[in-house]
């Protein structure tokens, strides 16, 4: 297998959320808890071996089974509009050309969180022609890292566990929500779901995510 250059997430790196969608689908496991343990490489083959993925002697992430939370709760898509309004990575995005949140992707999921008055970020989402468990663990992967990244340090992903109910229908309006759950030295742990257009939870995810540079 290997990472299309599309998907990106930091220049020259897969979108952690895409990849680690595309490591679990191929592993099988579910729930899947995937650790990145080396930024994935785009465009270079990677093997599978024993729940593990690798890029020749690099071993790029480790796959078991995991659990999940509730999720975050949802907003009505109204207000997750006004709050992606204001997107903090309008104007300063560590890294603009993600997959998923950034601005200057053209042809990523333009997902773009602004942050709610109690501290979560919510964004709506247009589902794509075309929508896969990655598609789904991508949307749910910057939601939850934006809570934490816009008070002005960078972060990047470094453990994901997802459960994906259902694929949303292409064309749908949906909502993302993500929400910090804990803050310790560098790492922050996070959580974010999906929700569909009657307000469904569709996907919920739970993270750990990295402070950089």
């Amino acid at each position: 297998m290997l990472i299309p250059a599309r998907y990106n997430g930091p220049p020259g790196t897969g979108n952690g959320g895409w990849c680690a969608g595309v490591f679990a689908q191929v592993t099988g496991v579910r729930p899947a808890q995937v650790t990145l343990r080396v930024p994935p490489p785009l465009e270079v083959e990677l093997d599978l071996r024993d729940d593990a993925i690798w890029a020749g002697g690099t071993l790029v992430a480790s796959i078991e089974p995991g659990t999940v939370g509730a999720g975050v709760p949802p907003v009505p898509h109204a207000e997750a509009v006004a709050a992606s309004a204001s997107f903090p990575g309008f104007t300063r995005h560590p890294f603009p050309t993600c997959f998923v949140c950034g601005p200057d992707h053209p042809d990523g999921l333009r997902i773009f969180p602004g942050v709610l008055p109690d501290g979560r970020a919510a964004a709506p989402w247009t589902v794509p022609d075309e929508v896969t468990e990655p598609t789904m663990w991508a949307a749910l992967d910057c939601p939850g890292g934006w809570a934490v990244i816009a008070s002005g340090r960078a972060y990047v992903l470094g453990r994901i566990t997802a459960a994906i109910d259902a694929l949303p229908e292409p064309g749908a309006e949906c909502v993302v929500v993500g929400a910090a759950t804990g803050i310790a030295g560098r790492k922050a742990t996070v959580e974010s779901a999906v929700h569909g257009p009657d307000g469904r939870r569709l996907a919920v995810a739970r993270a750990t995510w990295i402070a950089v540079g």
